[in-house]
């Protein structure tokens, strides 16, 4: 009760007790996260991008990237405060694995602007060990006479904002555990003033294997982006057969100095309507602050869901594979702080603590990222399921190796640079 009520207190006196005037522009899973889509001069990411932005004179790029990652993360199956004599007499008990890594990646991107109307980019990822390759980005854009904008293949797509909790990412929703895979999309925007209607339907069957899609692995969807100086809002659904349909309602806008937002998800089984008790939803309130000429960044939020047996599928990332994650029902509360050090070496300390307290589960993750030098980038967090022992974040633990494991180190030392060029026709 004393930890709810902290944290509902900083949810309300940190917006009101700054003085400086900036969004927060970080995410705490990018510790684990690919790099962020390529930003326009615009400021925007290539996913924001207004679609005329896109016109450019026929041409190429080629960009060659490489990374190579070396780390640890070590963990426990059993967290360190849970441990009695027995489990220090028998170390095989405790869990402990190591789980060290090292690994190379390769990345060839070819952006190419074929005419006015068309654009072709295929990404080509080579990994070592294992010598992998694969497609790790292919799509087009299509420009229908400047009034709809098709986009088609696979691509990342994400509807929503909160960033703890992807309830309303409906993209992001998988009938059961055994789908993985990013999704081939086929996309079509028709802008209306600055915002505008939105279509696409995906699948996860795997095409590159040769694999034949079925009618019921494929998902419709559409939204309506109304964008007003004050706030902007969208609206839309999401449904496949194997799934409810789903609804969704985002609302952002600016109040002072603090960015709000307020999202709504209402769920509906198709399939039995006369039953009252298959209509459930989720809804959330958060904010993002910057304090101190933008060097402590705050998010906090408050998430309520009666939504039971959901599933998402976070992405696979430079360091962790894709995997199915259930939704935790009821009260959910979430806190990030970022603090950004002046200077040389970018360091950036942070701290994310995710609370059930209806579960009384906590998740509390701290840690830093430092750039010491040119190319070269070091990341150390711990990850820790505190609370009940049968509680959703020790039974559903942020562990980097999807070990299950409540207690883990990251410890990574990565080392990255790219070169890029062009031509115009």
């Amino acid at each position: 009760m004393k930890f709810f009520l902290v944290f509902i207190g900083l949810i309300v006196i940190l917006p009101l007790a700054a003085q400086e005037d900036s969004s927060l522009d970080w995410d705490i899973s990018s510790v684990f996260s690919t790099p962020p889509p390529e930003a326009s001069p615009l400021g925007e990411t290539r996913e924001e991008r207004p679609p005329l932005l896109l016109l450019k004179q026929p041409g190429f790029t080629l960009n060659g990237s490489f990374e190579f990652i070396s780390g640890a993360f070590p963990g426990w199956k059993e967290a360190p405060w849970f441990w009695d004599d027995e489990y220090t007499r028998e170390t095989e008990k405790m869990g402990f694995s190591w789980g060290p890594a090292a690994w190379m990646r390769i990345k060839f991107d070819l952006d190419t602007q074929i005419s006015e109307f068309l654009r072709v980019r295929s990404s080509l990822l080579i990994t070592f060990p294992g010598s992998t390759i694969d497609l790790a980005e292919f799509f087009f854009d299509y420009n229908m006479f400047h009034k709809i904008f098709l986009k088609g293949g696979r691509f990342e797509q994400r509807w929503g904002i909160s960033p703890n909790f992807a309830f309303s990412n409906l993209i992001a929703r998988i009938p059961h555990e055994d789908v993985t895979g990013d999704p081939f999309i086929m996309r079509a925007d028709i802008p209306v003033g600055i915002g505008g209607f939105q279509l696409l339907a995906l699948t996860r069957t795997n095409l590159l294997q040769g694999n034949e899609i079925d009618r019921r692995d494929v998902a419709y969807g559409g939204k309506f982006n109304l964008a007003l100086p004050v706030v902007d809002i969208d609206i839309g659904t999401f449904y496949q057969e194997t799934m409810p349909l789903r609804g969704f309602l985002s609302i952002k806008t600016t109040l002072g100095k603090t960015e709000w937002y307020n999202e709504w998800v209402g769920v509906m089984d198709t399939n039995n309507l006369n039953n009252p008790n298959d209509v459930s939803g989720a809804f959330n309130v958060g904010f993002f602050r910057d304090f101190f000429e933008n060097r402590l960044g705050v998010n906090g939020e408050v998430f309520f869901n009666t939504e039971r047996n959901a599933l998402w599928l976070r992405r696979e990332t430079t360091v962790t594979d894709s995997v199915a994650f259930p939704f935790n029902e009821g009260l959910n509360l979430a806190l990030n702080l970022l603090y950004r050090f002046r200077g040389k070496g970018s360091v950036r300390f942070f701290v994310q603590t995710l609370y059930a307290p209806e579960e009384q589960s906590a998740q509390v993750t701290p840690g830093f990222r430092i750039s010491p030098w040119q190319h070269l980038e070091l990341y150390f967090a711990v990850s820790m399921a505190l609370g009940n022992k049968e509680g959703y974040y020790y039974q559903n633990p942020a562990d980097p190796q999807n070990w299950g494991r409540p207690f883990t180190f990251t410890m990574l030392f990565t080392l990255k640079g790219s070169v890029k060029m062009g031509s115009n026709l």
